[in-house]
């Protein structure tokens, strides 16, 4: 597990040089009876542990596997989930409901998903996390657009899970992560967007392997 010696600031980005990954990725119909939970329902949280499974409805999994690292990436009923391992050094990123019944052992980070917030943690062993999210509002005209954007890039590249409508615009919500797999880093871009609320919720996250 890891050991949390720092947490504060942020670090320049590292860039390695891109080496052929072994990816798994499993998939259902995109298209999924169920709704998004409610924006003010919404926390993020980090673990220096996995979380089982069994917690979630998870519609998507994608593995990627390096030499340094494995991580497996995962859209959810909820949001996401990522579990990311290093030399027996876990992380665990999850966006989800409050009321999601979730432990409290080893949570290293938790937040409510509402305006911008940015973080980073130092590891044992140099390991590095960082994340930022940020919660835009728009216009019910500009959100539409922006989703189609969304499903565009989706078919090009990613995972894309789109949800039922349940509210007043006809369009139902949708969760697109993009990941990129470097030698030593591994960055997710994730976005949940909320129709009823007209606002897209973006968050991202680097996990660096030591220098």
């Amino acid at each position: 597990m890891a050991s949390i010696i720092g947490a504060s600031g942020h670090s320049s980005p590292v860039t390695p040089l891109p080496v052929t990954s072994k990816l798994t990725t499993k998939c259902e119909n995109p298209t999924v009876l169920s709704a998004r939970p409610k924006i003010a329902e919404l926390v993020f949280q980090l673990y220096g542990r996995s979380l089982h499974p069994e917690l979630f409805d998870i519609y998507q999994s994608r593995t990627i596997k390096r030499a340094g690292y494995e991580a497996t990436v995962q859209i959810t009923s909820t949001g996401h989930l990522v579990t990311w391992q290093y030399q027996g050094i876990i992380l665990t990123e999850v966006a989800t409901a409050a009321n999601h019944p979730l432990p409290e052992r080893r949570r290293l980070m938790s937040y409510r998903l509402k305006g911008e917030r940015s973080d980073r943690l130092q590891c044992h062993g140099g390991v590095t996390y960082e994340m930022s999210f940020s919660l835009e509002p728009a216009h019910s005209e500009k959100f539409l657009a922006y989703q189609k954007e969304l499903t565009l890039q989706a078919t090009r590249q990613g995972m894309l899970q789109l949800f039922d409508a349940s509210g007043r615009l006809e369009t139902g919500a949708m969760s697109y992560i993009n990941v990129d797999s470097r030698d030593r880093t591994l960055r997710v871009q994730a976005f949940h967007t909320f129709p009823d609320d007209c606002a897209v919720l973006k968050i991202q996250s680097a996990y660096q392997l030591p220098r």
